[in-house]
């Protein structure tokens, strides 16, 4: 509902902490949905997850570690963050 709230008011920026967090795969699919529409209307979505699926489908990704900036994964990179059987892959992203 909160996710409603804030794309009703058409902000220029979307925060998105954890969007995916408490829904099981089909509710999380659907919000993925919701930003990356956001995002393809030239708004811009910053979204910070553990969920590397999740990650996998932005068009930047930055590893944080210790509270900085560690790496940017690449395009070319993000393949293999996706499990393809629907289910959360952890580790890797630390």
């Amino acid at each position: 509902m909160a996710i409603a709230r804030v794309l009703a008011m058409s902000p220029d920026i979307v925060f998105a902490d954890e969007p995916t967090g408490a829904l099981d795969t089909e509710a999380g699919r659907q919000v993925l949905a919701l930003l990356r529409d956001t995002a393809a209307q030239n708004r811009s979505v910053v979204m910070v997850t553990h969920d590397l699926q999740a990650a996998a489908r932005a068009d930047r990704v930055l590893v944080l570690r210790d509270g900085a900036v560690h790496r940017e994964l690449l395009p070319e990179r993000r393949g293999s963050l996706r499990c393809g059987d629907g289910q959360r892959k952890s580790g890797g992203l630390t």
